[in-house]
């Protein structure tokens, strides 16, 4: 694995976890279907640090390059082991690191069907689907995955919602999800099951705000708003929106800190 100080980790970054609950909530599925969804085409891991830069993960497929690459520079692909016509030929380096190198060298050659031939961020979304993800070139869509995690996010659930998974992830119909998602071999990695047993696990970490008497991070409405009235009255500097974001999980843990409270993040009873 690539060391720990190299790696942004999905679920310790509070600003994070609030991006997914809050795509979750406007594509009306839960929060810990799309986390599980994120957790597994990610490996739980945001971005990577290349040439001191937080990059998103990628993978390079050498068998797309190989099909998308004009003849008269197929040859050249192939002489340098960046192109073949089968999948998996060309295997991908352990390393992010090398990853990115191989991708530059597949630039140098075509960067267009380089940057085609890539599944790019937490949704490993491939970069040949750039017009068909409604975006004005690929170099378009490299842009929004190298724009941090929102723009990673944006790019996955955007592939979800042209794709028409809304349905089965709303319903956590994992086989249904990754059949189409995965392609016809989700079954034999596993994508379905893997999915399903991070469901659980993050399930048991988010409880819907109607059914528990604490607030936390992603939670909206009226009930918010207060907490962020009596942060503001107590010297905290928060806006009054009704939306539980970082901001506010801030001025929450600074308050429980300075009053020795337990450091949560969670304003209950």
């Amino acid at each position: 694995m690539l060391q720990f100080a190299k790696l942004g980790h999905i679920y310790r970054d509070a600003a994070q976890i609030y991006a997914i609950k809050k795509a979750a909530r406007q594509m009306d599925v839960p929060w810990a279907a799309l986390a599980a969804v994120v957790h597994v085409e990610s490996g739980g891991q945001s971005y990577s640090l290349i040439n001191g830069r937080a990059e998103p993960l990628i993978r390079f497929e050498a068998h797309y390059f190989h099909r998308l690459l004009p003849a008269v520079l197929r040859t050249r692909a192939q002489a340098e082991g960046l192109a073949s016509p089968k999948a998996g030929a060309i295997r991908n380096p352990r390393k992010q690191t090398a990853r990115w190198d191989l991708l530059e060298r597949a630039r140098s050659i075509d960067r267009e069907a380089a940057d085609q031939s890539v599944s790019w961020g937490i949704g490993q979304v491939m970069g040949a689907n750039w017009q068909m993800l409604g975006y004005g070139s690929v170099g378009a869509l490299v842009a929004e995955a190298r724009s941090g995690f929102e723009g990673q996010l944006r790019l996955m659930c955007r592939f979800i919602q042209r794709r028409d998974l809304t349905g089965a992830l709303r319903s956590t119909d994992f086989a249904a999800f990754a059949r189409v998602y995965n392609g016809p071999a989700f079954a034999k990695h596993g994508y379905h099951t893997r999915m399903e047993a991070a469901f659980r696990r993050l399930s048991g970490k988010y409880i819907p705000a109607h059914e528990r008497d604490w607030l936390g991070l992603g939670d909206f409405g009226a009930a918010v708003s207060d907490l962020q009235k009596e942060l503001r009255a107590a010297g905290y500097s928060v806006t009054v929106d009704g939306d539980f974001g970082p901001a506010t999980h801030r001025a929450l843990l600074a308050f429980q800190s300075q009053n020795r409270l337990s450091a949560d993040g969670l304003a209950g009873p």
